[in-house]
């Protein structure tokens, strides 16, 4: 490869929604003797931490303006992103302007879909919009014959040991970060794109189109199995060995349930289907509820949390055999000891972002849906017998209705006191899964006396709600919509029993 091929960085401008690996990064490009310029948080960051750093109102001349809204677009920061060090009008430009040439761009965007997803109003979501740092990315990933460009912490590593062995940054790695820069680019722009017209979620990327994560092998060891996407944008691995086919699977049915749960829950996943789950006052109780659900089914299965992860829950969690753990934050003693098993996959959830339709392979070609993301909740159950569910049964019901959505057809969920207590799925009929619930609730100790059942689909007959009575089930909910509605209607109102209708099926198969 040519020297000139080769180039040096004398000057880094970083701007960064995460500080995660920053410091570390910075100190490194300062020991090499690169000037650090940096905006807003970046720079008091950087200042806070004990680094030399020119903030960008020292080039610009002007501080933050219209609330935040400009800080890094002026000319003295874009011309020395620009110009082109080959062409002299460029350098004389910006020797009359007494701007000073950047070497090296480091963005990393605030994750939109992150900001639908905590923001309270669509005014604060548009504030999230980031102009600057997108242009930057651009500008430097147009000049990358003579610019580097950094879009994720995940290049900080490369980078830095680029530079380090003290030659410059070759042509291929600034064209490949710049594609990189492109790319995240594109991506933020179809996110926004989407929110603004009216998606509630932000759609699936081009995934195919990216490089696969080769798997050890798909859901047996016979086939082959690969992951196209990029799995960063989900989760961090904090540890453990290397996620399979059925692992991410079982991954995406746990996070997908965890978004309709209240705070917090925990849930066990087995075989893409919930088995223990629970939402109570604590994380503790939450998890002690969700494993008394099955603890059976717990044994190498996937256990999510949509809550922190404190010692305590860490101490109970360790004395089972599972495969993953996934919550959105562990405190440091939870990490400590969670980390020794290092066979036992460790996940940190970033963001609670879910795509907006669903891919799947049939035949020769693909079928395509929009994500089930409705439920119909308290406010739109149409109350179908004279009986009305009591308040604490009405809470059960609302918390089985989000449940049995998660669980595979056909599909029967009993539920007591916000604990996951039997469930039935994939049977061929609605009254063996029902049998299949009743069995397993009966066969780990739960009374069924004040129980509440949901059903994913209506009752074509009667004989489901009649075996529910039997078993002393008094409270029901289901879509409705069976030609034969009026039986199971009857039979309740015949024997005290309260049933509400949804007016949402929720088949999944």
């Amino acid at each position: 490869m040519p020297q000139t091929s080769l180039k040096s960085v004398r000057s880094a401008l970083l701007s960064v929604y995460s500080k995660e690996g920053l410091l570390e990064f910075a100190k490194g490009l300062q020991i090499l003797n690169i000037q650090l310029i940096a905006s807003g948080g970046t720079y008091a960051f950087l200042r806070m931490n004990g680094l030399e750093v020119t903030a960008v109102e020292e080039l610009t001349s002007y501080g933050e303006m219209l609330g935040g809204r400009v800080k890094t677009l002026h000319p003295h920061i874009f011309g020395g992103i620009l110009a082109r060090r080959s062409q002299m009008s460029d350098l004389n430009d910006l020797a009359a302007f007494q701007i000073p040439l950047i070497d090296l761009v480091v963005v990393d965007l605030y994750p939109f879909e992150q900001a639908v997803s905590d923001a309270r109003s669509h005014d604060e979501i548009i504030e999230k919009i980031d102009i600057g740092g997108v242009a930057l990315l651009r500008a430097a990933a147009k000049n990358y014959e003579d610019v580097a460009v950094v879009s994720s912490p995940t290049q900080y590593s490369d980078l830095l040991n680029a530079l380090g062995k003290g030659i410059g940054i070759t042509a291929e790695l600034r064209k490949d970060l710049a594609t990189a820069a492109f790319q995240r680019t594109t991506d933020y722009d179809h996110n926004i794109s989407q929110y603004i017209s009216g998606e509630k979620s932000m759609r699936i990327h081009s995934a195919l189109e990216s490089t696969p994560l080769n798997l050890r092998y798909g859901e047996n060891p016979q086939q082959e199995g690969r992951f196209y996407g990029d799995i960063n944008q989900v989760v961090e691995v904090i540890g453990g060995k290397q996620l399979s086919y059925n692992n991410l699977l079982d991954l995406d049915s746990a996070l997908s349930l965890l978004a309709d749960l209240p705070t917090p829950s925990f849930a066990v996943i087995k075989h893409n289907n919930p088995c223990g789950v629970a939402h109570r006052a604590s994380a503790l109780e939450a998890w002690e509820a969700a494993l008394a659900g099955d603890p059976v089914s717990a044994f190498g299965g996937i256990i999510a949390s949509n809550h922190k992860i404190d010692g305590d829950t860490a101490r109970e969690i360790d004395k089972i055999f599972y495969e993953i753990l996934v919550a959105p934050d562990y405190t440091p003693e939870a990490l400590e000891l969670l980390q020794k098993k290092k066979n036992r996959i460790l996940l940190r959830q970033t963001s609670k972002w879910l795509p907006s339709h669903a891919l799947r392979s049939a035949l020769n070609g693909i079928l395509w849906q929009t994500r089930d993301e409705q439920l119909s909740g308290p406010e739109r159950w149409k109350l179908v017998t004279q009986l009305k569910p009591d308040p604490l049964s009405e809470a059960d019901l609302e918390f089985a209705e989000r449940l049995v959505k998660h669980t595979k057809s056909n599909a029967i969920v009993l539920i007591k006191n916000r604990q996951l207590i039997g469930s039935g799925m994939g049977q061929s009929s609605r009254i063996e899964a029902l049998r299949q619930a009743v069995h397993k609730a009966r066969s780990f100790g739960f009374d069924l006396t004040g129980t509440v059942m949901a059903s994913d689909a209506f009752f074509p007959f009667a004989d489901t709600v009649e075996a529910a009575y039997a078993e002393g089930i008094m409270t029901i909910l289901q879509p409705g919509g069976s030609l034969r509605d009026q039986e199971s209607i009857d039979f309740c109102d015949q024997h005290g029993m309260a049933m509400v209708c949804t007016g949402l099926r929720h088949f999944k198969h």
